[in-house]
């Protein structure tokens, strides 16, 4: 209680370090929309598909943060259901940039403690892509030092879909029973299953919507929005959201 208190009447510094959000307790779970790569490089006059190369390597930096800072849990929304609707042109120069990352980075991931798990419908993806990214889960696998969750092909509404089409089918071979269903035996249906749910949701370029990521898990996670375009959201950035994060009360229904 009195460290809330204390945070209330804090003036909230204008330069958040490092030192800073290491004096309250982190949040276990980080998961950011990387929203604004286009947009980027439109601004500066490039094709669009620089600003993905460019938010590709940020991706980079900032998973190194979390590895600094002990982050238990990274999600990222790389790809959603919804981005086939963009030109061909676009969707495929995506897909060859995710095997061009995975092929790049995968020995300094787990070099570095990194285990890989890609949430998403991956038989939809590229034949390339689904070996690439099956080769980096299995490679990873037994690293802990940070969970990395890259969301491709994902869909919130179609992970619940699944999620019930597991449940109907395990109820009607008996294997559940109806009056077990709660909220604890509906997350071991969804592709996050064992993962806690994010305790920080940041969103870059200033869009103010959850765009149909984690529906379920974030019931009671807390939102940082930026105006910041992704490949420009730095350590800055990624230390006033999670002090914002520290100051806030979470009462999760309660007082």
């Amino acid at each position: 209680m009195f460290h809330h208190i204390k945070n209330f009447f804090v003036k909230k510094p204008t330069i958040v370090t490092k030192e800073d959000i290491l004096k309250d307790p982190l949040p276990q779970h980080i998961a950011i929309i990387m929203d604004g790569n286009g947009r980027w490089a439109s601004s500066k006059g490039f094709p669009r598909i620089a600003g993905h190369r460019a938010g590709a390597e940020n991706l980079r930096k900032i998973i190194e943060l979390c590895g600094d800072l002990k982050i238990h849990y990274f999600t990222v929304y790389a790809f959603s259901t919804e981005n086939w609707k963009r030109p061909k042109e676009e969707v495929d120069a995506l897909m060859s940039l995710l095997v061009e990352y995975i092929e790049t980075e995968l020995d300094v991931l787990k070099k570095n403690g990194v285990k890989i798990k890609i949430i998403g419908n991956v038989e939809e993806l590229p034949n390339k892509a689904q070996l690439q990214i099956r080769k980096a889960e299995k490679e990873t696998s037994i690293n802990s030092k940070l969970f990395l969750q890259i969301a491709l092909n994902y869909g919130g509404r179609r992970e619940i879909i699944d999620a019930v089409k597991g449940i109907v089918r395990d109820t009607a071979s008996g294997q559940l029973q109806l009056d077990d269903i709660d909220d604890n035996t509906f997350s071991k249906y969804l592709y996050t299953v064992d993962v806690p749910d994010p305790d920080l949701l940041i969103r870059t370029a200033g869009e103010k919507r959850i765009s149909n990521f984690l529906l379920w898990q974030c019931a009671y996670t807390e939102f940082w929005v930026t105006s910041v375009y992704w490949p420009e959201f730095s350590s800055k950035h990624f230390y006033m959201a999670i002090d914002e994060f520290q100051r806030r009360h979470r009462r999760f229904g309660g007082l």
